[in-house]
């Protein structure tokens, strides 16, 4: 569900600031701005986790005029193409097609390694992996590290929120102690699970040590929610008493920080005729979106349901 969002909000941001201006002109007089088809963009979501094998999800971009549903949807994701991973001991491997039921009755299609392989291309600290697509007559390539070391999280803790509300009397506060090495240049990326649920990102998932760098210090975890959670709730950082909450940290390297932070920033903005527009800075010449590293820790804490 990332790349699908992902594609259609592209689109959206190729004409937000033509909204600007229709904003700020439309009390003088109707103003009629053409807009120009575009060729659909390949979509890259690609990522190696350390201990794991490669994913790779290819789907075409979709016009921001057009209706979005279960059909085109399925009919966006991009099959038969030629995907490889070549590590930094040249290494390479062609990635096989799978599909995936999701719980609502579509499929999602994905490239990874093939689950036959005695030796299979796992994901290493301090690896160096280039991803290679060939499809549609077209070549793309992208490179990316997973790093060896960078800020890690040390610990976890919960604490209760203040009671203001009647909702707020089983609400908790997730707070972690991070440890950032005495060197510039780290960024993070975190997700939480909770309970059984999936791992998800919450709003603003990445961060890096130009404050931080060298220290110790604490911070609040938010809790991740799926981008098309419909949920009311205002305060949807909190936790909840009797919850399990495993918190997966990730070092990533330069290139992943710079696609997540301005895709953070650009979907928060969504909508805001006020805001700037912002450039999704991906790291694949000639498509949208990215191949990205991840050096994860997991850390898992049980709330208990009483204080």
């Amino acid at each position: 569900m990332i790349t699908l969002n992902f594609a259609a909000g592209m689109q959206k941001w190729l004409v937000i600031s033509c909204g600007i201006l229709v904003f700020f002109a439309s009390c003088e007089k109707d103003i009629d701005i053409p807009l120009h088809e575009t060729q659909p963009e390949l979509v890259v979501e690609g990522s190696i986790e350390n201990g794991r094998p490669p994913i790779v999800i290819l789907t075409h971009s979709l016009s921001f005029f057009d209706g979005l549903d279960s059909q085109q949807l399925a009919s966006s994701f991009v099959h038969d193409a030629t995907v490889e991973v070549t590590d930094g001991q040249q290494r390479t491997v062609s990635l096989k097609e799978y599909s995936l039921d999701t719980t609502n009755g579509n499929k999602v299609y994905f490239y990874s390694i093939d689950t036959t392989d005695r030796q299979p291309l796992l994901g290493i600290r301090g690896g160096s992996y280039r991803l290679h697509i060939r499809t549609g007559g077209q070549t793309y390539e992208a490179t990316t590290d997973i790093p060896e070391q960078g800020i890690y999280l040390d610990s976890l803790w919960w604490q209760p929120v203040v009671v203001v509300k009647p909702e707020d009397t089983d609400r908790v506060y997730l707070t972690g102690r991070l440890v950032d090495p005495p060197h510039r240049g780290d960024a993070v990326r975190y997700f939480t699970r909770r309970n059984n649920e999936p791992f998800y990102a919450p709003s603003i998932s990445v961060a890096d040590d130009q404050v931080t760098n060298g220290s110790v210090f604490d911070i609040a975890f938010d809790q991740g929610r799926p981008k098309d959670d419909p949920s009311d709730d205002d305060e949807p950082g909190y936790f909840r008493l009797g919850d399990t909450v495993t918190v997966k940290f990730c070092a990533i390297d330069r290139a992943t920080y710079d696609f997540w932070r301005t895709w953070e920033y650009a979907y928060g903005n969504n909508g805001n005729p006020f805001s700037a527009p912002v450039k999704i800075l991906g790291n694949i010449k000639g498509a949208a979106g990215y191949w990205g590293g991840y050096a994860a820790q997991y850390k898992t804490i049980i709330i208990p349901k009483e204080e």
